[in-house]
């Protein structure tokens, strides 16, 4: 081959290579550190850069996104002299690139043991209760401390977040125990109320109901006594309004004498001396002439309804006669009790014919 060819093609193929090394393409949020001479010169900047070939040196690309960091379990002594173990992740943006290639070797390793150590001093200030429930305070207390020491390494940090608190088995076997029984205790005093809120509604209800079973017995008792009350004076009134005499009360008494007798235990009963005293009164006003009275003076025309009456009374009297007398040899024992009798009837009939024209 000629020479001059392959002298040719050599320094075509070197010019092609040199182009090629002095065009740098930075896709979007993408950072490159440039080095001229061994000294910082510049950042390349997305898009198309255009550097000096063997002069500058191009470092690989530094990521400007936000990135996540999860760190393995780290055990960690809490106030109270129990090893937990910690699961935290991180969220961290390179904001500096310069800063973060030549301020700090390895920014990951960094965060990771900075996080650590930050951690054990948060946690070892509280015990294991309030570390339970103090997550909020543990990932503010991490944020402010990393975001404070890695400023100048050219990140910022955004959020730390406690994946995970992981207590000894026989601690959480305690607690799931303390757990149990607390909510065994919160279902025994739920059902101790429930039954005395039910147990005063009963009471309550059965109170109610005696109050309104008494309201109403009273009302009852009082218009019954007040239905009483006037049936009494109707026939009190209407007692004296027609004036009887005492002929009429011993044939009213001579008809309650059968009731008397019908009970079905009466084996024994007591005739009073009124009863005496009334058949005698009976007897002599069928026997004698009757006396005229209020109702019989209006006129002679009514004779015959009297003649009537006294026809239904004498056959009333005998009916009442006849009861006496078979009561007295029925199987029953007819005992009479006959005290001193009364002048009250005789002076009550002298006193009305006194007064009649």
């Amino acid at each position: 081959m000629d020479p001059l060819l392959i002298v040719g093609t050599l320094i075509i193929l070197f010019a092609v290579f040199t182009v090629l090394r002095a065009v740098r393409i930075v896709p979007q949020a993408r950072a490159r550190n440039v080095e001229r001479l061994g000294r910082y010169h510049r950042t390349l900047k997305p898009g198309l850069n255009f550097v000096i070939p063997y002069i500058d040196r191009v470092y690989p690309m530094i990521d400007l996104r936000e990135q996540v960091v999860s760190f393995r379990p780290q055990p960690v002594i809490t106030e109270d002299n129990l090893v937990v173990e910690i699961d935290t992740v991180l969220y961290f943006q390179v904001t500096d690139p310069r800063a973060a290639a030549y301020e700090i070797a390895n920014y990951i390793q960094a965060v990771e043991q900075l996080t650590v150590t930050t951690l054990r001093n948060v946690v070892g200030s509280m015990d294991l209760e309030k570390t339970l429930t103090s997550r909020d305070t543990i990932n503010s207390q991490l944020r402010g401390v990393l975001d404070e020491a890695t400023g100048k390494w050219g990140l910022r940090v955004n959020r730390v977040e406690i994946k995970a608190i992981d207590p000894p088995k026989t601690i959480k076997d305690a607690m799931e125990k303390q757990m149990r029984a607390e909510r065994d205790k919160r279902a025994a005093i739920l059902t101790a109320e429930g039954q005395r809120q039910s147990a005063i509604l009963t009471a309550e209800g059965e109170k109610q109901a005696r109050v309104l079973r008494a309201e109403g017995a009273r009302a009852a008792a009082i218009l019954e006594a007040e239905g009483q009350a006037r049936a009494i004076d109707q026939v009190f009134q209407a007692v004296h309004r027609n004036d009887p005499d005492p002929k009429l009360l011993a044939y009213q008494y001579l008809q309650a004498l059968p009731q008397l007798a019908n009970g079905p235990g009466n084996t024994v009963w007591v005739i009073p001396s009124e009863v005496t005293t009334a058949l005698q009164g009976v007897s002599k006003a069928f026997t004698e002439a009757l006396p005229r009275s209020a109702a019989t003076r209006e006129g002679d025309g009514e004779s015959s309804a009297v003649d009537e009456d006294v026809e239904e009374a004498k056959s009333a009297a005998a009916e009442a006669v006849a009861d006496a007398q078979q009561a007295e040899t029925g199987p029953r024992q007819l005992t009479t009790a006959v005290p001193e009798p009364s002048p009250l009837p005789d002076l009550e009939r002298e006193r009305r014919q006194a007064e009649r024209p």
